[in-house]
């Protein structure tokens, strides 16, 4: 009897994979591994694709865990050549977007990271929260981690600096209204009033601008200098306005913690990798001040290896619209993975980026800084993902579920009368909202008189046909564990039916009210099954409850204030919707566009000037 004879079919796999990889040429490219169903799940890239690919089949390889689960569940792999290691990460970097792999580490979802926005060279600056970074002449700082981060900024400063916080443009709606109550209140110069010059209303923002770029000692003498001059020349009103805005500014200081040079403008990097889930920290460094930091979590099937590191940098950066002057990491990155994301970074930003790992000095502290961040949120990460995990086998175990439902669906109706009848869905995973996975229906078929159960049943069959029919795109191919309906046994019943009919077996729960209009119970169309005995449960339930009837209501509403906005503009004489639609994109709300002048409405493209004296009859047709 031969070894081969012996062999277990395990053995046998790894043997031919083996002998495939022993095949592969010594050149650099990318290397994509298949499971028994053909699904990509590993994507990886190699200066020599022979000498990589073969270490994963060795027979006395010692893969860490993660790599060893990865391995086990390769049925073959496919390779492409590449002319050099900078074109390996790039292929590398779009088929990890591409496929989504399981084991590779990834950002989970595709953002424009916020930027601060000054129009400095306008004769009245405006402050704005963007997501691109464009060549305009305006000064942009950021970007930061998320709004909220902006927000916090901008609600803080135009409280300090007394700047506009309206719609309003300036000079162009200089002396149109009277001042707004946060001009009484001491919040606003108030530009609207024509008190403020220009050139005033610059120097402002020459505060603001020096407060962003890191320079508070020198905002802070400007404000004192102000506040002195006031108090002399007996204005203490004015003084007490400057006094308060040093002490607010003082506080946002204190947040954005001075960490280096005042010149320095750094992304600090640090990496905590565990057996159950890994982290990467990064810290925004800009004027030598913390402005910001984020943090990604993987779980405990995503290989963090050091060859993994290139693709996640380069796809983290592909998606921001800037890449500071120099990155520092806090963990060992191998000499060709260091030069070719360097230079892949150094084309996207269009100038030189340094990529360097510190060993002395505060670029050591703050990489040791982020290192340690990592490794906090990878717990907070792990404890978080455990209870979560707790709560959804306690789920299963009360609705007899054969498997735990770590993709969770559920559907809402919403209509104001028979119009904009709207189905929502909300998607979670492993008890996260997965926000990017929310669609909306909105119902054709039902007509006439609102029906609930045909308006679900419509919706879920849109749905589920993606699972019957899949197009490729990624939306729906993956059927859900759990489908939870916000009503009772007659939504279920009907989606059962639904279910029969297409062939599909997807547990199916209906979400029973108490009076309070929060879920007390669960029901499969035959049985109640009370979830309030199980606080973490009752909880859960009530939050994808909330969640998917804000969800539906608030896209019901935009599709009806769409309508509205649209009708009213249509019922003129000589507007259509396309000149309607123009409209709304020039001014922004319909309470502009009643306040424009005929020169201004005749600014839109299509806008003639008897179509402007049109409107301007139809809105106010009393005076």
């Amino acid at each position: 009897m031969s070894d081969t004879d012996i062999r277990t079919p395990d053995e046998t796999r790894l043997a031919r994979l083996r002998e495939k990889a022993n095949q592969l040429p010594l050149q650099p490219g990318v290397y994509i591994m298949h499971d028994r169903h053909g699904k990509v799940i590993y994507v990886g890239k190699s200066k020599v694709l022979k000498n990589r690919v073969s270490q994963y089949f060795h027979e006395h390889a010692g893969h860490a865990v993660k790599t060893a689960r990865m391995v086990s569940n390769v049925e073959d792999f496919e390779y492409i050549l590449c002319d050099s290691e900078m074109e390996a990460l790039t292929l590398e970097n779009s088929l990890i977007k591409l496929h989504t792999p399981k084991y590779n580490i990834r950002l989970k979802d595709d953002k424009n990271y916020p930027y601060i926005r000054i129009t400095i060279n306008d004769a009245f600056p405006e402050i704005s929260m963007v997501r691109k970074r464009l060549s305009d002449g305006a000064r942009y700082f950021g970007p930061y981690s998320s709004a909220q981060a902006v927000a916090k900024i901008l609600v803080t400063i135009r409280k300090s600096f007394g700047i506009a916080s309206c719609k309003k443009s300036f000079p162009r709606d200089i002396g149109r209204e009277r001042p707004c109550i946060y001009a009484q209140m001491g919040q606003c110069c108030a530009p609207c009033t024509g008190r403020v010059t220009s050139e005033a209303y610059k120097e402002i923002f020459r505060d603001i601008t020096a407060m962003l770029r890191g320079s508070f000692e020198e905002v802070k003498r400007s404000l004192q200098e102000k506040m002195e001059n006031a108090a002399e020349n007996l204005e203490f009103e004015a003084a007490a306005i400057y006094r308060d805005r040093i002490e607010s500014l003082s506080k946002l200081w204190q947040k954005q913690k001075v960490v280096t040079s005042p010149d320095a403008e750094q992304d600090v990097i640090g990496i905590y990798r565990g057996d159950t889930c890994s982290c990467i920290s990064v810290f925004y460094i800009r004027g030598g001040c913390l402005i910001d930091s984020e943090h990604f979590n993987f779980g405990a099937d995503q290989i963090m290896e050091d060859e993994n590191i290139p693709a996640f940098l380069s796809e983290f950066y592909t998606m921001r619209e800037f890449v500071p002057k120099e990155i520092l990491l806090g963990f060992p990155l191998g000499e060709d993975d260091r030069t070719s994301l360097s230079a892949f970074l150094c084309e996207k930003a269009g100038r030189k980026i340094q990529l360097r790992i510190p060993e002395r000095g505060d670029g050591k502290k703050l990489c040791d800084m982020a290192s340690e961040n990592a490794e906090q949120n990878a717990k907070h990460f792990q404890a978080e993902s455990e209870r979560d995990n707790r709560t959804l086998v306690k789920l299963a175990s009360m609705l007899g579920l054969e498997v735990i439902p770590e993709r969770i669906e559920a559907y809402d109706i919403s209509n104001l009368g028979a119009e904009h009848i709207t189905a929502g869905m909300i998607v979670c995973e492993n008890g996260k909202f997965i926000k990017k996975d929310y669609r909306t229906f909105t119902i054709r078929e039902t007509t006439g008189a609102p029906d609930d159960y045909a308006s679900m049943k419509e919706a879920l069959r849109r749905r589920l046909d993606h699972i019957i029919h899949p197009t490729g795109s990624g939306f729906g191919e993956t059927p859900p564990d759990l489908i939870l309906l916000d009503g009772g046994k007659g939504h279920v019943s009907t989606v059962l039916g639904l279910m029969e009919e297409l062939g599909l077996d997807i547990p199916v729960m209906g979400m029973v009210k108490d009076e309070f209009h929060k879920t007390r119970a669960l029901t499969d169309g035959e049985r109640e099954i009370n979830i309030a005995r199980e606080q973490s449960v009752f909880v859960y339930i009530y939050k994808i409850q909330e969640e998917v009837h804000r969800y539906t209501v608030s896209r019901m509403m935009g599709a009806k204030n769409k309508t509205l906005k649209t009708s009213s503009l249509e019922a003129i004489d000589g507007i259509g919707a396309a000149k309607a639609k123009a409209l709304l994109a020039h001014f922004k709300s319909l309470s502009a566009i009643k306040n424009a002048t005929v020169d201004e409405l005749c600014e839109v493209d299509g806008i003639s000037q008897n179509l402007a004296l049109n409107i301007i009859k139809y809105y106010h047709k009393e005076s």
